[in-house]
């Protein structure tokens, strides 16, 4: 089976779980004898990738593609692709017509046999490649703009893009019933169309590795002296709550001084949050880190002694699959799809930092539960296969093949 796979990151060029998905997911499916052209719309190398080829859209380094604010709805120019300059690759819009652009010429006289597209940055390119081969166009929804723009309602031109692919689609991946229950309620689109593929994480890709106690040498002084570190790794955006997380820290410090907060990432949100920690009287214990990758990356998740994902709309969550397999326990908003596939969690309401701050509270000062979170969850989070993805994906493949060409 021919794939024409459209997205807008793989690792590791990526700045978020949409490149980490696309990654895996790609990869079992090749496993499962899928033949994957892959489309980017920047100009890199991606190590260890054989298992499929990867096209660039554009000459952009994936450094320019990272400042055309992607996941910030305000930064999206309000109008339509035609209206775009497909020369201008400083703008997201003519990013995006040129990957249209790019489409319109690979696509000439290829046998195709589905077309995946990733979300709403590819997601015309995916209408346009239907339309000019007849082959079915599967869309994948990792995140809505409802999502995107967390408690707002987001960029009206996105929710535009959406609905025509939503529309159009021949069937619809979601990444959680969360994501299908919103993609049929704002989108009005029937619910047998959307298919819940939960996303899952492979275990054997994370190599050995040795962490490194020097990299967060203060947090683990800290540690030693009886501090419990509670830690976050994410974007800085609206959508992942983190102004509400600092609230609940400010409230679970003024309850249990002997906490101390690890937020690793980066995004717009970066100076409010910094801000906001000063004025809640916690700058002290709150470390930011700012974008990190590889050894800090892994060593962000292992000085941790509980993770938390605080998003306002969290489609699905791979961070607490990360967290959990580096021996986290895990809190997260009830408002993330991964707790549709976890148990051994603590669950709030993103909005509620009483409850959140007294959850922070009852881990540090039990770790008989703590220890209970971590080993309980190591059972659930291993049932996942991306190989598991990959046969959902491909009988979809199929059977909506067979429906388009009936």
């Amino acid at each position: 089976m021919k794939i024409l796979m459209l997205g807008w990151e793989l690792p590791p060029h990526n700045s978020g779980g949409l490149g980490v998905a696309c990654y895996h997911m790609s990869k079992a499916l090749a496993r499962q004898g899928a033949e994957i052209d892959f489309v980017v719309p920047y100009k890199a190398h991606h190590p260890g990738v054989d298992f499929m080829e990867i096209y660039s859209a554009t000459p952009l380094t994936p450094l320019e593609r990272y400042g055309l604010g992607a996941y910030d709805s305000e930064m999206l120019l309000e109008r339509e692709l035609t209206e775009a300059d497909a020369d201008n690759l400083k703008d997201m819009r003519g990013v995006q017509k040129r990957y249209v652009k790019f489409i319109e010429q690979m696509v000439v006289g290829r046998d195709i046999h589905t077309i995946h597209a990733h979300d709403w940055l590819t997601m015309e390119a995916g209408m346009r490649a239907k339309e000019l081969t007849g082959a079915p166009l599967v869309v994948h929804v990792h995140a809505t703009e409802f999502d995107r723009s967390g408690e707002k309602r987001g960029n009206p031109v996105v929710h535009e893009i959406e609905q025509q692919a939503l529309l159009m689609a021949d069937r619809i991946i979601a990444v959680s019933e969360i994501t299908k229950n919103i993609i049929v309620r704002e989108y009005g689109i029937p619910a047998d169309k959307v298919e819940v593929v939960h996303n899952a994480i492979d275990v054997n890709s994370f190599e050995e590795y040795e962490y490194d106690n020097s990299t967060y040498k203060y947090l683990e002084t800290l540690k030693s002296e009886g501090y419990t570190i509670v830690s976050t790794v994410t974007r800085f955006t609206v959508q992942k709550g983190l102004t509400h997380f600092l609230k609940a820290a400010a409230r679970a410090s003024e309850k249990y001084p002997k906490l101390a907060f690890l937020l690793a990432g980066d995004g717009e949100q970066r100076d409010e949050l910094l801000r906001l920690s000063a004025d809640l009287g916690i700058a002290d214990k709150v470390f930011f880190t700012g974008f990190v990758r590889g050894k800090q990356w892994r060593d962000a998740y292992s000085v941790a002694d509980i993770f938390v994902m605080s998003s306002v709309s969290e489609p699905f969550g791979l961070t607490a699959l990360e967290a959990a397999h580096h021996d986290s326990a895990l809190i997260i908003s009830k408002q993330s799809g991964v707790g549709e596939v976890l148990n051994s969690i603590y669950r709030y309401d993103f909005w509620d930092i009483d409850h959140l701050a007294d959850q922070i509270v009852g881990i540090a000062l039990s770790p008989s539960l703590r220890d209970s979170l971590k080993a309980n969850i190591k059972h659930e989070y291993t049932r996942l296969s991306w190989h598991s993805v990959a046969e959902k994906c491909i009988n979809l493949y199929k059977d909506t093949r067979k429906e388009v060409l009936v």
